[in-house]
């Protein structure tokens, strides 16, 4: 396997939780109550996972193999990327203020919500699109054999320092459960 397709995979994993998170909000907005212990499973998958495991495989082993590649940061796939990384922080805190601002089914509480989570969705899917179909494919041409060996394996490091060991297979129980209680 590639460390593009390992990102690739994780990209899907993303991409499930999107649809969960425009599930919560269409429930929200029906003003129909929502456990506290999704809002914070759907936290903890965007700030551990998607971000400090995700993201930072990508800003701290990926961008630097491709710059040692030839890729420069002048050509702007990377800054461009690096800069959408930390907008994704930024909307992924507002979303958990709003989800944290959420006790009861209210109206108010649930505009914040729904607007924050379609924000959210629709940056991280652009900014997923640009990495499958721009970056990863730079990458692919770029990064030999040997150097994506050691970026699998710094991934996997990075991971168990970050989660834990066997944290990220824990993810996909979680996932289930929640595409269940919000299907599409």
């Amino acid at each position: 396997m590639r460390c593009t397709q390992e990102l690739m995979e994780e990209h899907e994993s993303i991409k499930l939780m999107l649809s969960i998170m425009q599930g919560v909000a269409q429930r929200v907005a029906r003003l129909q109550p929502v456990p506290e212990r999704d809002f914070g499973d759907i936290a903890r998958f965007l700030t551990v996972f998607v971000d400090r495991c995700h993201h930072v495989s990508e800003e701290k082993y990926v961008f630097p193999a491709l710059e040692r590649a030839g890729v420069g940061r002048e050509s702007g796939i990377i800054n461009a990327l690096l800069a959408e990384h930390e907008q994704g922080r930024q909307i992924t805190a507002l979303l958990i203020k709003a989800f944290e601002g959420y006790r009861s089914p209210e109206a108010s509480a649930a505009k914040w919500i729904k607007k924050s989570a379609r924000d959210y969705c629709t940056f991280l899917r652009h900014h997923i699109h640009k990495e499958n179909y721009v970056l990863y494919p730079a990458a692919e041409g770029r990064i030999g054999k040997e150097e994506d060996a050691r970026l699998l394996e710094a991934f996997e490091a990075h991971e168990s320092e970050e989660l834990g060991p066997g944290k990220h297979e824990a993810l996909d129980p979680m996932l289930s459960r929640l595409k269940q209680a919000y299907p599409e």
